[in-house]
């Protein structure tokens, strides 16, 4: 089961009920491009499936017995006998709750609804996998929401952020915004593909995973106060 380029996105599925995710399997495995390796019933399971089967992508439920949803990305992305850190994305029953920010801060790399679609599974496997995140402007906005009830998260100013150009903290600044790619290059007047090289020299300087970590850091930093980058 491989793509055009003879790659698989080889994606484990993590699920404590059943009937859920033998669905999720089904959608996965009927696309040319995926692999689903493996199953695993709880926190605990999928941090022993990490290791022995090494996926790509892996699909977190949240609420689980056993290590839930974030003790388990905590456990996989803390785990240094992990070579390959795969990506990974939450599965949530409710739009936003209270797991979501806890989620993102543990390194997960966006989340996504259990009633979503089946086309916009396979394209959270697909966009994570390319190394972006999901990270909707609305999901921002919550994120945003998060930190005026507690101002307190954010921290002291980061060192790394000297390193960056005038442009690239404009960019980074339109990341907290929640624009997408796109919307940026748009915005700028820019060729999208530019914009894409910047966000990749934000990450590198930064050290961070993908554009959620970004927008976390950046509010966590104060680089960005929360209203300040409302207006799209």
């Amino acid at each position: 089961m491989s793509g055009g380029d003879g790659v698989s996105i080889r994606v484990l599925v993590v699920d404590d009920q059943q009937m859920f995710r033998v669905g999720l399997v089904a959608i996965l495995r009927a696309q040319p491009d995926i692999e689903v390796v493996g199953e695993a019933v709880d926190g605990a399971d999928a941090l022993e499936k990490v290791r022995e089967l090494a996926p790509d992508v892996v699909l977190m439920d949240v609420r689980m017995p056993h290590l839930n949803g974030i003790e388990a990305t905590e456990a996989i992305l803390g785990d240094e006998a992990i070579e390959h850190r795969p990506r990974i994305v939450m599965l949530t029953t409710f739009d936003i709750d209270d797991y979501v920010f806890a989620a993102l801060r543990a390194g997960a790399s966006g989340f996504l609804l259990k009633d979503a679609a089946p086309d916009e599974l396979v394209a959270a496997v697909r966009t994570v996998h390319a190394g972006d995140a999901l990270l909707s402007p609305r999901v921002t906005r919550t994120l945003v929401s998060e930190f005026v009830g507690t101002p307190a998260r954010r921290e002291q100013p980061v060192p790394a952020f000297e390193e960056l150009t005038e442009r690239e903290r404009e960019v980074l600044l339109l990341i907290a915004a929640g624009l997408s790619n796109g919307e940026i290059a748009e915005k700028l007047f820019i060729a999208e593909q530019t914009t894409k090289s910047h966000v990749s020299r934000i990450l590198t300087k930064l050290g961070l995973r993908d554009r959620v970590h970004a927008v976390v850091l950046a509010y966590e930093s104060g680089l960005v106060t929360p209203g300040e980058q409302q207006g799209r």
